[in-house]
């Protein structure tokens, strides 16, 4: 029998190493199967990065990495600086930190970060947002003066242009100013705040600027326009003068106070041989101003004298301050004099 049982355990023997060898090569083809079913992944942006901090020359911006998939082991920052719209960024030298200093270049522009994430499989990378115009660490400086486009006629509407600045600009804001016939004496239109204007009756015989104000981070600007026309009443325009005509001329003789009363007497010179118009201003710092008209009556042959009389607004006679009395003289072509003046410490 043990003779028997030993002869069965040597025929055994070889069948079971064979099943071992057939077992070790089915586990280790079912597990190169899996190694090369693996897929390689790349990791995915899911959040772009944010960047933080305030945009002005000297402060440290800070950029988060965004969300990613796909585990990334690694990531590497380049800054990048764009146009005042954002776009046509390009990388700034040796910005590879996850920090950023801004610079004096970074003024008028915008800035972004680019965040690329690596695992052993590859790298993508994500930017974020450009970040709001860089201001300076001074107020603005106007290089182009505000100008004003429109027409000076009574219901037209003006508008201000900005003109150029720099110093990383983040708003303006306006105010209207009306000045004389010269472009002097401006005072500020209350409630006079849009970057429109419309033209009112007390605009005439006015000429008109806008004050323009920038402001960035830092501080804040102002620049004026030029003055505009002289502002007319809305209307057919004055024939046109006959050639050779010139500007009459006022000369100022006398103006005096006779109680509350002004009496100015002016001579007239003008060769139009027609009647003119005799065009006065009150005017004081702080007040509005107020435009009178009289008539020659007769025309100056070539030369009149003429005496005319108001009674000045209580605004101008009441307070201290200088009463300013302007006078002008305008044909019947719509030539206008030079002014004259007088002006009353009150």
């Amino acid at each position: 029998m043990r003779t028997r049982i030993l002869r069965s355990m040597r025929l055994l023997a070889p069948l079971a190493a064979l099943a071992g060898l057939i077992a070790t090569a089915a586990a280790t083809g079912v597990l190169a199967s899996a190694a090369d079913a693996r897929t390689t992944v790349a990791p995915r942006n899911t959040a772009v990065p944010t960047v933080s901090g305030m945009p002005r020359q000297g402060r440290t911006l800070t950029t988060t990495n965004g969300t990613w998939e796909n585990s990334p082991t690694q990531f590497a920052y380049q800054w990048q600086r764009c146009n005042d719209q954002g776009t046509g960024c390009a990388n700034i030298t040796g910005a590879t930190r996850n920090t950023y200093v801004l610079v004096a270049a970074d003024v008028d522009n915008k800035v972004r970060s680019v965040v690329t994430a690596s695992n052993a499989d590859g790298q993508a990378s994500a930017q974020s947002a450009a970040t709001e115009i860089i201001s300076s660490n001074s107020a603005p400086r106007n290089t182009v003066r505000p100008t004003i486009s429109g027409t000076t006629l009574v219901g037209e509407e003006l508008t201000a242009n900005n003109g150029t600045w720099t110093g990383g600009v983040r708003s303006f804001t306006y105010q209207w100013q009306r000045c004389d016939e010269t472009g002097a004496s401006c005072t500020n239109v209350t409630g006079a705040n849009g970057r429109t204007y419309g033209v009112r009756v007390a605009d005439v015989m006015h000429t008109l600027r806008v004050e323009v104000t920038a402001r960035n981070d830092a501080a804040s600007a102002s620049a004026t326009s030029d003055r505009t026309a002289v502002v007319r009443e809305a209307g057919p325009p004055p024939p046109p003068p006959p050639a050779g005509n010139k500007k009459p001329t006022i000369a100022l003789l006398s103006a005096r106070f006779v109680g509350i009363r002004v009496y100015a007497r002016v001579r007239i010179c003008d060769d139009s041989r027609r009647n003119v118009i005799i065009i006065e201003r009150d005017s004081k710092l702080g007040q509005r101003s107020l435009t009178r008209r009289f008539s020659t009556a007769t025309p100056p042959r070539p030369c009149g004298v003429y005496t005319r009389s108001w009674t000045p607004g209580l605004r101008f006679r009441r307070g201290p301050g200088r009463y300013v009395v302007t006078l002008w003289a305008r044909d019947a072509f719509g030539a206008t004099s030079a002014p004259v003046r007088k002006s009353f410490l009150r």
